[in-house]
């Protein structure tokens, strides 16, 4: 896999069937090691233990209905009483962040209702915070640290 714009991981992987998994480590279990699913690891690594965010409120493909279909978040996070406050959506490193992947979180959000969306290819990474009152988001610097996260809550 290629190296990505994000602080490198110990990876634990193994062979099963002739097929590469990586362990993940908030489904606590191995999963097939995808070019996706290789950014998926290292920025939910990357929020613990850069942004400290808090794996026991973080959750991996998350099941939701949108209009009628089952659709999966890549990772959400939830505030302490478990109302989901994040949506993070990941794309392989060759696919470019454009209009049409904000566009699938925004439906994603449609379901969620959350305050931030992000969206990486483990190489360019965007955040945005959803301004509910003005029907209009804010592109942030930076992803917020989860202190922050919790101060505006």
């Amino acid at each position: 896999m290629i190296p990505l714009n994000l602080p490198p991981i110990e990876v634990r992987t193994k062979i099963e069937n002739g097929k590469q998994k990586i362990w993940d480590q908030l489904r606590c279990r191995y999963v097939a090691l995808t070019p996706e699913e290789w950014v998926r690891q290292h920025f939910t690594s990357y929020l613990i233990r850069e942004k400290g965010y808090s794996p026991t409120l973080m959750a991996n493909e998350v099941s939701i209905t949108l209009n009628g279909m089952s659709r999966r978040c890549d990772t959400v996070l939830y505030t302490k009483s478990l109302t989901p406050r994040m949506i993070i959506e990941y794309k392989r490193p060759d696919v470019k962040i454009t209009q049409r992947v904000f566009s699938q979180i925004c439906r994603y959000n449609l379901v969620m209702h959350v305050d931030y969306l992000i969206v990486s290819n483990g190489l360019e990474h965007y955040c945005c915070q959803m301004n509910y009152d003005n029907h209009s988001y804010i592109f942030l610097n930076e992803i917020p640290m989860y202190s922050e996260l919790i101060e505006t809550s």
